[in-house]
């Protein structure tokens, strides 16, 4: 069983914008299937992302503030010396892979694959997984955990109220397609 205090995530702006994957993450990180990180960089790319989004300012303060409530520990700091020592095919991305390694991270969690190579990831003892593999490997190991999570998910969704079968397909959406299907079978 992963253990959220053994099994670290930094999880990349690409896997927090989306609301549908951000709150399935929310949710199996505040039921300590993983735990979740990010640095101030990957929070201000959140911000500027909603602010094109044209997201009231308000509600961005209201998201961003949720976030660092429900996850007190979440921030990585001091990760910034290391960002220019590192190579990736885009300079923009390095912040992320920073953080993973001052935090030890096991996975960095990004939709980017092609940005984070396996190889150099490895270097650093670290690996990068898509939201959609990275929820499926997390139902896999522990699946009475994760469907508890998603029926509260569920259960505490509004606006809109939206039943299991609904959620399951805004997943699929956003490109949850495998996490939805799991989480389907197990309903």
């Amino acid at each position: 069983m992963i253990h959220s205090v053994r099994f670290t995530c930094v999880l990349d702006t690409n896997v927090i914008y989306p609301i549908d994957i951000r709150d399935l993450l929310f949710w199996f990180a505040s039921y300590d299937l993983f735990t979740p990180k990010w640095s101030k960089h990957i929070f201000t790319e959140w911000e500027n992302i909603m602010k094109r989004k044209g997201i009231p300012d308000e509600e961005i303060k209201k998201r961003l503030n949720k976030a660092q409530c429900a996850f007190p520990d979440a921030l990585v700091d001091n990760y910034e010396a290391l960002v220019n020592s590192l190579e990736l095919p885009d300079e923009k991305d390095r912040h992320v892979l920073a953080a993973a390694i001052k935090t030890n991270a096991n996975i960095i969690v990004t939709n980017n694959l092609k940005d984070f190579p396996a190889a150099y990831l490895a270097t650093f003892g670290l690996t990068a997984k898509t939201a959609d593999d990275f929820i499926t490997d997390t139902i896999d190991l522990n699946p009475d955990l994760a469907m508890e999570a998603f029926r509260a998910l569920v259960l505490n969704r509004t606006n809109p109220n939206l039943g299991e079968f609904e959620v399951l397909d805004r997943f699929r959406k956003n490109g949850l397609i495998d996490s939805a299907n799991y989480l389907h079978a197990l309903l």
